[in-house]
């Protein structure tokens, strides 16, 4: 019985390890690109305004907001604005101009 178990375990082991690469390769082009919900041709980082510039223009503007990430070469903010509502909005790094997203 010990030497069954043995064997099935040689043999899952490499199995789930397939299935783990397989699942990383097929979400990493996601997870390298964001989202798909927008997307820009930034260029290098070194050509982007800084995060801390577009958040003072947003608190300026009435909005709060939570946090700034990079998201498909685009700055993504996650915020409350003037209105109170809930927005997770992209913005240009270099021209910090909105930037309209695709719909799901």
């Amino acid at each position: 019985m010990r030497h069954c178990l043995s064997s099935l375990t040689s043999v899952i082991r490499p199995v789930a390890s397939g299935a783990a690469i397989s699942l990383a390769l097929t979400l990493a082009p996601a997870l390298a690109f964001g989202t798909g919900l927008a997307t820009c041709d930034s260029g290098p980082q070194e050509g982007w305004q800084p995060q801390a510039t577009l958040e003072k223009q947003l608190t300026e503007k009435g909005w709060k907001v939570n946090r700034i990430k990079i998201d498909g070469g685009c700055y993504e903010v996650y915020a409350i604005d003037e209105q109170g509502k809930r927005v997770e909005a992209y913005f240009h790094p270099e021209t910090l101009a909105p930037v309209p997203t695709k719909e799901h």
